[in-house]
């Protein structure tokens, strides 16, 4: 029986996690194709490389949290319009176990949407969780983005264009975030933080 539920849920991780990875490759090519970039210019513009690139745009791999910001900012985007579908509005429930989750390339930081991916929008809302003494190096936005962030369990650090800010539980700050950011993990608990972008153009 525990076989078989773990196989039950391994088959669900793996395509949801399917699913993302489509959804970001036909995006990126869309957005690239858009602005007229080829697989080369993208590359130089966000320091990823040409064959990474034509890995995502064909669905076969799904790019870190800070590998998505770095393409994001190349094309003048939010990371959030590489993992946009389009669907039409009306109630939806996220249920935890089917939520978008992006992560940091070593796991210690995770982001998870609090808002379905389904129309346009100009404001977005996040689950941040970092691990003990975590530390994630955050690309600059697209112009004009500004980041909400309350901080719900823990002791963390921001740092908004090199000037650091402590923060503890219950504390919040908001920044403008088309500059390079870091968030810290001060303690060595989990930390978890509510996070609202707004951007300057609407997105999805």
């Amino acid at each position: 029986m525990g076989t078989q539920v773990h196989s039950a849920i391994d088959g669900l991780v793996h395509d949801e996690t399917h699913e993302l990875a489509a959804r970001v490759g036909s995006n990126l090519r869309r957005l690239r194709t858009k602005r007229g970039h080829s697989l080369e210019r993208l590359a130089k513009l966000s320091g990823v490389s040409r064959a990474m690139l034509g890995q995502i745009e064909l669905g076969r791999s799904v790019p870190t949290i800070a590998l998505l910001w770095k393409v994001a900012r190349a094309l003048d985007v939010p990371f959030s319009a590489l993992t946009s579908d389009s669907q039409s509005r009306g109630t939806v429930v996220l249920r935890k176990g089917q939520a978008k989750t992006l992560a940091s390339a070593d796991g210690t930081f995770t982001s998870r949407a609090l808002f379905p991916f389904t129309w346009e929008r100009r404001v977005e809302f996040y689950q941040l969780t970092m691990a003990p003494y975590a530390n994630e190096e955050a690309e600059a936005h697209a112009t004009g983005t500004v980041e909400n962030l309350v901080v719900d369990t823990g002791r963390v650090e921001i740092v908004v264009d090199n000037q650091a800010h402590r923060l503890e539980a219950g504390d919040a700050i908001v920044f403008d975030a088309d500059v390079p950011h870091i968030y810290r993990n001060l303690g060595q608990t989990e930390a978890v933080l509510y996070l609202v972008m707004t951007y300057v153009e609407p997105v999805g």
